[in-house]
């Protein structure tokens, strides 16, 4: 009974060990193909077209949220200095 038990405890670890190192495997697999994806020129136009379709429309849309959010700090930025200038502004007319 005692062995049963000592098996089954055994097998569980050796389950647990080789589904963690599967999990990092497929993690490690998974951040080295994102990072496969970078910008592309001229120079690399044949790594372009190597991808396949479901990475060129992956890379276009992280890159069409790249630029919406560019676009969001810049609007940010402008309005804090142009409330900058306003109060300003206002404070002279003020005095």
């Amino acid at each position: 009974m005692m062995l049963l038990r000592l098996l089954i405890i055994l097998l569980f670890m050796f389950i647990f060990f080789y589904l963690r190192n599967f999990l990092k495997l497929n993690i490690k697999q998974k951040v080295f193909k994102a990072k496969k994806l970078t910008t592309f020129n001229k120079k690399n136009l044949n790594n372009w077209m190597n991808l396949t379709k479901k990475e060129r429309y992956d890379l276009l849309k992280q890159d069409s949220v790249n630029y919406i959010n560019r676009r969001k700090l810049l609007l940010d930025e402008i309005r804090k200095e142009y409330k900058k200038i306003s109060s300003q502004n206002s404070e002279k007319n003020i005095k």
